[in-house]
């Protein structure tokens, strides 16, 4: 029988199958996924494949009953139930999915049932915080913090200029939830894709910059910190014809009668909508990912400054998107699964500094490991 510890990986679309292969180098990984075509390209690649239906609580327990550790990777809107399941039955979990609900409120739950479990661990939210968190570790004061990210297809194509790289109804998410920053030490709610902005940045050019509801835990963990945001990037345009159909009714969820057949306005924009979205064989897609963190360290006002720009791996196919989302979170299950981070309870990734001082430069050597190398600099903060 095998030593290895044994990983199930709940989700297999492009990060959940990028995570499950990164992981079978190192340990005994199941891949499960209630569609065969998502674990097809999965077949002969060292994995163990299981179909399940993820959204059903006994399925996923029944998928998880022999793992050391389980990594979520489902679609936004099963994510807190499927979290909180695999929470339930005792095993430990580092976890992406972008669902509506509070993770810490599984907090008690976690720590009474004594597992580890990191939620929001991808790029932004996740590698955002962590870098945060750090900053929060080792500067006297954290004023302000400041998160731009976006995954985007090199090619610009008509009409959209854009592909999904993670699940699609997560995109609309995006569009669609209410954005939360803070300002002035207040939390401010916006409509998503409200003030609008245009970033440059030297890779790419310049990018529209808008209100998600990025900042998650932060928000709760980080409240003496007086101004928060965190922005979606896209190319130019894109903004607008999104607003167009969301304030038209394509998003809504309210059941509309067409020849006496109720339907969904979302759920007809979506199968639309994601026709033009999918990336083809071998189409690439970048990240763009800048965090700006300013505060006092030893009386003087600093800026940190953190880039991450990473391109598609065209040797294996993997979108960056998928690399740097998929990969933060492969960090995460080394750190927990290697001993690292002994800590029992729940911690979104911006508290894993401030309990274990090496857990910032751990995952970001994984990171570097792997191609996904973020550049950091400090500088004199002017405003």
């Amino acid at each position: 029988m095998s030593d290895k510890k044994r990983v199930v990986v709940l989700g297999c679309g492009r990060v959940g199958a990028a995570m499950a292969l990164d992981l079978a180098n190192e340990f005994a990984v199941t891949a499960v996924d209630r569609d065969e075509k998502a674990l097809a390209p999965l077949g002969g690649r060292g994995l163990a494949l299981r179909t399940a239906d993820l959204g059903d609580a006994a399925a996923v327990r029944a998928a998880i009953a022999d793992a050391d550790l389980v990594v979520g990777a489902v679609p936004g809107f099963m994510g807190y139930s499927t979290a909180r399941t695999v929470i339930e039955s005792g095993h430990d979990l580092v976890d992406i999915s972008f669902f509506p609900e509070d993770a810490l409120t599984l907090g008690p739950l976690a720590a009474e049932r004594g597992v580890t479990a990191i939620v929001d661990c991808g790029v932004a939210p996740g590698l955002s915080n962590l870098l945060l968190g750090e900053a929060a570790r080792t500067l006297d004061r954290v004023d302000r913090f400041l998160c731009f990210v976006g995954g985007l297809p090199v090619v610009r194509t008509w009409p959209w200029e854009y592909k999904a790289p993670f699940s699609p109804i997560d995109v609309l998410e995006e569009y669609t939830r209410p954005a939360r920053y803070v300002e002035n030490g207040r939390i401010v709610v916006r409509p998503a894709l409200s003030e609008p902005e245009l970033r440059d940045f030297p890779e790419v050019g310049t990018l529209e910059a808008f209100n998600t509801d990025g900042l998650r835990s932060i928000l709760f963990t980080f409240p003496q910190v007086p101004a928060m945001r965190e922005m979606t990037l896209r190319y130019p345009g894109h903004i607008e014809k999104i607003r167009v159909l969301r304030e038209s009714g394509f998003f809504s969820t309210d059941p509309i009668r067409l020849d006496g057949v109720a339907v969904r306005p979302l759920d007809v924009a979506a199968r639309l909508l994601f026709r033009h979205w999918r990336f083809a064989p071998g189409e690439e897609d970048v990240t763009v990912f800048r965090v700006e963190i300013e505060g006092e360290s030893g009386g003087e006002r600093v800026r940190l400054v953190h880039d991450l720009f990473d391109r598609a791996e065209l040797a294996t196919g993997t979108l960056s998107m998928a690399r740097t989302t998929g990969y933060t979170c492969t960090a995460a299950v080394r750190l927990v699964a290697g001993g690292h981070f002994p800590h029992r309870g729940l911690f979104p990734p911006e508290l894993l500094p401030g309990r274990e001082p090496g857990a910032a430069a751990f995952l970001l050597a994984e990171l570097a490991a792997r191609g996904v190398r973020v550049t950091s600099h400090r500088e004199a903060a002017t405003s």
